[in-house]
């Protein structure tokens, strides 16, 4: 394997490193409730789950059938 001639300092290393950046993540608004949430993602919104503006799964149907 390489091994370097010489040890690399501190502020070389992280020169290096200045270009890794944590980027915002990209929130949406729900059209049909008006939630901030994430870009591709269904998200829940008063025991409904939604996914670009449609209800997949609405927890209080499951509950009734359940009772």
């Amino acid at each position: 394997m390489a091994h370097p001639k010489r040890k690399i300092s501190k502020t070389r290393r992280d020169k290096r490193r200045t270009h890794y950046k944590a980027t915002a993540p990209q929130i949406a608004t729900c059209p049909t409730t008006g939630e901030p949430h994430l870009y591709h993602r269904a998200h829940w919104f008063e025991g409904k789950l939604y996914h670009r503006g449609q209800v997949l799964i609405d927890n209080s149907e499951v509950a009734e059938n359940l009772a």
